[in-house]
């Protein structure tokens, strides 16, 4: 039978006779060589601009020197050409040693002199050059790093606790950025080339990655990776690092095991996926939830999960699945719960919907900056698919089948938190009704530029206090008091 390893290393062998294939017979593969598979075409890649060498001057340390670059060029080389059959990706110990021996017969060979810390940086280039996503495999390996931008293949920002700093660390070339990009969109089953120049994909940990490829990215490939915490985050975390307050999950862990339909909203990289993430762990492990997402992003800790995936079309145009689809199939999968990543189009109106006929407790995210807005949001979607519904009826169905709205932000110094907790009281006037529970008060910032303020509550009370009851989860009315 063959595995999972086994295909891996079936891939990685294509990739490495794809590259021996391009290096030709003019020697070791250099940066000069190397040539990019842009929609079917060699293309040469040349060197460095001035503009991205000046900007890392004086920050060589995480860059490969040329004496290493050279050496790293010229075994990779070798390796390609003599075991390229042999390597078994799955065997991190069995490639470290052949690399290893590889690099001591260059070294011997050409008498160049290395410490032993440019030795070091070697082997590791040709390790993540080999089995990781090269020069970006030490910025993953950072358990404190959250987001990786690649401007160009010259220009690299990260996110470290919530501030956005530029990296030493950059590509050799644009080919050895391109083919990083291959191998990540090729493990997904999706592509990015001239014809298809976007791509959403994610990674083996579930980190979030888009790419933008020439002609539209204008100074070269252009990646974006949302990097996801290995440990999954929990309501005590949250807590912890000042990002929620303890009546604010009190209330929703009663909200999401009484099985009321939740809106997470918030603006881009305010924390959306982690929160929904969250959440879904305070439902019961007895219940079937069915995930939908653009790019499968979710980690439940539950055990009976059906995780879906939209498709994109193939390079024939044919074969796309969209959300709506999905969301449609789900509701014959006689799902418990229904967890939508993210409602950005059409399938808007078919989650509203799922929880309005038998599927309370549903979750979704939307991009809005308040509740408010979220529910502007969600009509405009409805209304993007089609449907031919007054601005009433459809503004009802939102009223109807969203309970509560959870509103997440990045506030000023990087840090992610529930800014606002609402729950919707109905419709008056044609506009949908809500009353804020809980809010973040901000009063002022420290002298590092952090925000700073407090979670309170707004002093009204909640309107599902009897329902909660009647599923058995008693709240106390003390979380509701203003303090």
């Amino acid at each position: 039978m063959r595995s999972a390893g086994w295909a891996d290393a079936v891939a990685l062998k294509d990739r490495l006779d794809a590259r021996r294939q391009l290096q030709g017979s003019d020697g070791p593969m250099t940066e000069a060589t190397l040539a990019v598979i842009d929609g079917g075409r060699p293309v040469v890649a040349g060197p460095p601009s001035a503009t991205g060498a000046g900007q890392d001057q004086g920050q060589g340390s995480n860059r490969l020197n040329e004496t290493v670059a050279s050496a790293k060029a010229a075994i990779f080389a070798v390796l390609v050409e003599r075991h390229a059959d042999e390597i078994d990706i799955t065997d991190r110990a069995g490639v470290r040693s052949r690399i290893t021996t590889l690099a001591e017969e260059h070294v011997k060979a050409t008498g160049i002199s290395l410490n032993r810390l440019d030795y070091g940086h070697l082997l590791e280039a040709l390790l993540d050059e080999v089995l990781g996503l090269g020069p970006l495999q030490v910025l993953l390996d950072d358990p404190a790093t959250t987001e990786i931008m690649v401007n160009n293949p010259h220009q690299i920002y990260v996110e470290r606790g919530g501030r956005v700093t530029q990296s030493p660390v950059v590509f050799e070339s644009a080919a050895q950025m391109r083919q990083v990009i291959d191998r990540i969109v090729s493990t997904v089953g999706r592509r990015v080339d001239e014809s298809s120049p976007m791509c959403d994909a994610r990674l083996r940990d579930g980190s979030r990655v888009n790419v933008v490829l020439p002609p539209l990215s204008i100074d070269g490939p252009c990646l974006t990776i949302r990097k996801f915490s290995r440990d999954k985050l929990r309501p005590e975390d949250l807590l912890a690092i000042g990002s929620a307050s303890t009546g604010m999950i009190e209330f929703l862990r009663a909200a999401v095991r009484s099985k009321l339909s939740i809106l997470v909203s918030g603006g881009t990289s305010s924390g959306k996926t982690t929160l929904l993430n969250i959440l879904s762990g305070f439902i019961p492990s007895d219940e079937r939830i069915v995930t939908i997402e653009d790019s499968a992003e979710l980690q439940l800790r539950q055990r009976h999960v059906i995780r879906l995936e939209s498709r994109p079309p193939n390079v024939e145009g044919k074969g796309v699945v969209e959300i709506r689809d999905l969301v449609r199939n789900a509701l014959r999968m006689r799902p418990d719960r229904i967890i939508v990543g993210e409602c950005r189009g059409s399938e808007a109106l078919d989650m509203l919907q799922a929880m309005n006929t038998g599927h309370e407790g549903s979750m979704s995210t939307v991009h809005a900056n308040s509740p408010y807005d979220a529910f502007g949001r969600l009509e405009t979607m409805v209304l993007m698919g089609g449907a031919d519904l007054p601005a009433r009826a459809i503004q009802k169905q939102i009223a109807s089948a969203i309970d509560i709205v959870v509103q997440a932000e990045r506030v000023r110094g990087g840090a992610r938190k529930i800014v606002s907790v609402a729950e919707v009281t109905g419709l008056d006037n044609g506009e949908t009704q809500f009353q804020e529970l809980f809010a973040f008060r901000r009063t002022g910032v420290d002298d590092e530029g952090n925000a700073v303020g407090l979670h309170s509550a707004t002093g009204k009370r909640s309107i599902h206090l009897e329902h909660f009851a009647e599923r058995g989860e008693i709240l106390s009315e003390a979380i509701f008091e203003a303090r």
